[in-house]
């Protein structure tokens, strides 16, 4: 599986969505501009010893991280979307994309993706779940689906 983060500010989360990728066998893709650098000391302590070896691939904007990923199959994650992260059928390349923390994803990139948006059902009454969290949930959805491969 692949995990994208479009434009992290909070380097703690990104710092778990990190670890959290690395003990699955994940990628993990990051899309620039950053709310922070990649050698601040609390992205590696909420990475701990696993962030030296995750090697994160970094990208300039979206535009980039399709060039470099055109036969990319997406999924974006959205606290507003029709379709739960549950009734979505994964393959074990795909790729789910996150938005920052106070926005989300860009307008534009919601509107490419129409048919891709999926949620986690929540009550009406809070914004969202930490990303890292959301993170967590959808992947290991995705990892069920594809029967955990190379996971014990």
């Amino acid at each position: 599986m692949n995990i994208v983060l479009h434009e992290p500010e909070i380097p703690h989360n990104t710092g778990a969505i990190g670890r959290t990728c690395l003990i699955t066998g994940s990628k993990l893709h990051l899309i620039h501009p950053f709310g922070f650098h990649l050698d601040e000391k609390s992205l590696k302590r909420s990475g701990l010893d696993y962030w030296s070896r995750l090697a994160p691939n970094e990208y300039a904007n979206f535009n980039n991280f399709l060039a470099n990923n055109p036969d990319a199959r997406i999924f974006l994650a959205e606290t507003k979307g029709a379709k739960f992260y549950t009734d979505a059928q994964y393959k074990p390349n795909d790729y789910i994309i996150f938005g920052n923390e106070t926005m989300g994803l860009p307008q534009h990139i919601i509107d490419a993706y129409p048919e891709r948006i999926i949620t986690i059902p929540m009550t009406g009454e809070e914004r969202s779940l930490n990303l890292s969290v959301s993170v967590a949930i959808i992947l290991y959805e995705a990892l069920r689906q594809t029967g955990f491969q190379g996971l014990q």
